[in-house]
């Protein structure tokens, strides 16, 4: 589409640049003698239209271009490199390659794009080359990331070579795709003789001196009427519990039950097995552990509300849900005030108090000064100058009754912990939430986590700020109408975890306790699995907490047999990581200590290394999961050893060509050849006019 001027004014002004050009144009030439009337004309017609372009240039006209833009159908290739493939064999997998290179190069002579990639999202052109090392194996997650990451790249075709074998994530038949689904079948999906721990059924966090269930999942196949006993055991192999369990049917599934006691603080690793069967095909999944944190009690939170709100409840659902933490709600106008705070509380949660009738400011101040982490929760009764003195987070300037309609949205700069990428895409779609209107300020170390939104505008003021670097930590979510962000949730995903893991996270934070030590190491993930290398962070600090580094670290790790070993290690400014191997299956505590500054700092700390190996637990490919996916996404299925049969798939697809059309506005005083044409018709016209005898 050829290019096209659009004007940001009304059309009579382009009249009057035109008249403004005739006028100067008459005035400067008809009124001079010595000039022929031809020349008088040319002279004049070349001052006019100079005067029109710059009166015309003064009104910025915009030039609008249109480019259309062709992109080419791709397709991408998905190959399984989990290490369940590893069970085909040498030669299959050759094939899978031979296979895989001889479609590229046919489609390619096709036009179509094709692009090689594997699970662990790696781009690979040598796809022979591909190593079967992941250790688990989630499609839905791959095509998933697929679906958003070439959006608008037109993806046409996927191709999915894989056994089906899932064990991580949610099975890719539970969702459709924008783009056709094709998958290539392999491995073996002949049923074989086996028992194994398909799962374990516990709770993550136990009480001291409190019982726990734990439900073992076994499977069997292809071995009825045999005998074997499941096996509970601590992490030095102890045996705590066993059963035994008989096997009647050829596909049999099975759950035993076991009651343990929680008799030792902190993490604990418990190991299930199941005794080994004659004739069965792996005894890779005959053992799993599991870990259970034990406490020796729940964090007490006061959460005291001037009057029946329906955020009460909804923060009430939010804290019950998580076992650390046991709530005590008190109401203001329905409590005697001698009760109030009487009970020992770890957190305080202040919902509209103080009020803006004063009844309760006597009462906050009395819990304040017991100097324990504080929420408060500000709202339509909140006596905002009373709250302004009570802590150090955020400053209002409001009027009593001036409310505002506010959402949220997440600062990026946030460092505390982690948000999701999905809480940051469902804050977006929140309804507004009530807030004061009026001037905020955050006071100096307070850390905002959300900001207070207007339409598309980011207002700077905080909703969601939190303050750790005083002598107690104080929080502070400024609004009322939390519940209908728990409701909104609900009806777009049927779950309520985004908001609920939001205001939890921002509890846990104000509890914890600071750690004043000026070195701290700490691992990378509080569980690894057995082939993973074990990573450490270490940090160290000066007097004032600034970050140093060239300091030796001697860290000592003991197994829970009380096997121990030390290693060194040098913290630098380009690397702070440490990594340990080959550590075996077990519960591992460990102690830091370097020299700082001429003194001794030492730190401690827990992780796990898993015995589980999920590549292992089922070894038998699953082509019927593959074929739905297909069926259900317009592709083919096809066996590996007939992966060039999918080019008549896609050929007869054809090629669809997307155009993506462009379009671009800009001033039309910045195109360079504009102030060539003026400068052309300036020099133009001075030289007509001393050719003609003029000055």
């Amino acid at each position: 589409m050829r290019p096209e001027i659009v004007s940001q004014t009304p059309i009579w002004y382009v009249f009057l640049c035109v008249g403004l050009g005739l006028l100067f144009a008459l005035f400067t030439y008809f009124r001079i003698k010595g000039f022929s009337r031809n020349q008088k004309i040319a002279l004049s017609a070349l001052r006019g239209i100079l005067t029109f372009l710059v009166a015309y240039l003064l009104l910025n006209p915009l030039i609008k271009t249109i480019s259309n833009n062709i992109i080419k159908p791709k397709v991408v290739l998905v190959l399984d490199n989990s290490r369940s493939m590893l069970q085909g064999g040498k030669k299959a997998i050759n094939e899978v390659f031979e296979g895989i290179v001889a479609l590229k190069e046919s489609l390619t002579e096709k036009g179509f794009e094709l692009e090689l990639r594997t699970l662990s999202d790696d781009k690979s052109e040598q796809i022979n080359e591909t190593k079967f090392n992941l250790g688990k194996s989630n499609l839905s997650s791959v095509l998933g990331d697929l679906k958003n990451n070439y959006e608008g790249q037109n993806l046409s075709d996927v191709i999915l070579v894989s056994d089906g074998i899932i064990n991580d994530g949610v099975s890719p038949t539970f969702q459709k795709y924008p783009f056709n689904v094709h998958t290539v079948g392999f491995g073996d999906t002949t049923l074989k003789k086996d028992i194994l721990i398909s799962g374990i059924a516990a709770n993550k966090l136990a009480y001291l001196g409190n019982k726990f269930t734990v439900n073992v999942d076994i499977s069997a196949y292809l071995l009825p009427g045999k005998l074997t006993n499941v096996t509970i055991k601590d992490g030095t192999g102890k045996v705590l519990s066993q059963k035994q369990i008989s096997i009647t049917k050829k596909e049999d599934f099975q759950t035993a039950s076991f009651e343990l006691m929680a008799d030792k603080v902190g993490k604990q690793r418990y190991i299930a097995e199941i005794k080994s069967v004659e004739g069965e095909f792996s005894i890779k999944n005959n053992i799993k552990d599991f870990v259970l944190d034990v406490v020796n009690g729940k964090e007490k939170i006061l959460f005291l509300a001037f009057a029946p709100h329906p955020d009460i409840k909804a923060f009430k659902s939010m804290i019950e849900k998580n076992d650390l933490f046991e709530l005590q709600v008190q109401i203001l106008q329905s409590t005697e005030p001698s009760q109030i705070g009487k009970d020992p509380f770890d957190i305080l949660i202040l919902h509209q108090v103080p009020d803006v009738y004063g009844s309760s400011t006597g009462i906050v101040s009395t819990l304040l000064s017991k100097k324990k982490p504080t929420f408060f929760v500000v709202g339509s009764k909140t006596n905002i100058p009373s709250f302004n003195g009570m802590q150090n987070v955020v400053g209002i300037n409001s009027q009593i009754n001036k409310l505002d309609k506010t959402t949220s949205q997440l600062n990026n700069l946030f460092q505390r912990f982690n948000v999701s990428s999905s809480t940051t895409a469902l804050l977006e779609k929140l309804p507004p939430i009530s807030v004061p209107f009026g001037e905020y300020k955050t006071f100096p170390g307070a850390e905002i986590l959300l900001f207070q939104k207007i339409g598309n505008i980011n207002t700077g003021r905080p909703m969601l700020a939190m303050n750790l670097s005083g002598s107690v930590n104080n929080a502070v979510f400024v609004g009322e109408g939390i519940w209908q962000w728990r409701l909104e949730e609900y009806a777009l995903s049927e779950q309520q975890s985004e908001v609920d893991e939001l205001i939890i996270k921002t509890l846990q934070l104000l509890s914890i306790k600071e750690d004043k030590s000026k070195l701290r190491v700490y691992p990378t993930l509080e569980t690894f699995s057995i082939d993973q290398r074990i990573g450490f962070e270490a940090e160290a600090y000066n007097n004032i907490f600034e970050r140093i580094y060239d300091q030796n670290i001697t860290m000592k790790v003991k197994d829970e047999k009380g096997a121990e070993k030390t290693y060194s290690f040098k913290i630098t400014n380009e690397s702070s990581r440490f990594e340990l191997s080959n550590l075996p299956a077990g519960l591992y505590k460990y102690d830091a200590s370097a020299n700082i500054l001429g003194k001794n700092e030492t730190t401690t700390g827990q992780f796990l290394v898993t015995q589980t190996d999920l590549e292992s637990e089922n070894l038998v490919a699953d082509h019927n999961l593959l074929k739905t996916l297909s069926n259900e996404n317009n592709g083919d299925f096809v066996n590996y050893k007939n992966i060039i049969e999918l080019r008549k798939s896609l050929e007869n697809k054809g090629l669809i060509n997307k155009v993506v059309s462009n379009e671009e506005l800009k001033d039309f005083i910045n195109l360079r050849w504009i102030l060539a044409l003026l400068v052309a018709f300036a020099a133009i016209e001075w030289s007509l006019r001393k050719y003609f005898g003029g000055y």
